[in-house]
């Protein structure tokens, strides 16, 4: 079946002209001049707007930690086997 009011190319495309993707804004980090998203906190850092949010060093020891852990695991595991 055919659409009787099909909506030429032109018509379509001048449609979709507003679809495109914005580039993303960036901000400067105060603390330390890395950049962020705008309206987040510094992932290099912790910060947002000169207040400190995260204690980056110590999420990062803990992700550190964990994965150390997991590796242990599985290679008791693999000795069970």
């Amino acid at each position: 079946m055919v659409n009787r009011m099909r909506a030429t190319r032109a018509h379509r495309d001048n449609r979709r002209s507003h679809h495109a993707l914005d580039d993303v804004r960036l901000s400067k980090c105060s603390n330390c001049s890395a950049m962020h998203l705008r309206h987040k906190l510094c992932v290099a850092c912790g910060f947002y707007k000169g207040v400190k949010i995260v204690d980056m060093k110590a999420l990062i020891a803990k992700k550190v930690t964990k994965q150390k852990a997991k590796e242990k695991s599985r290679e008791t595991a693999g000795a069970k086997r």
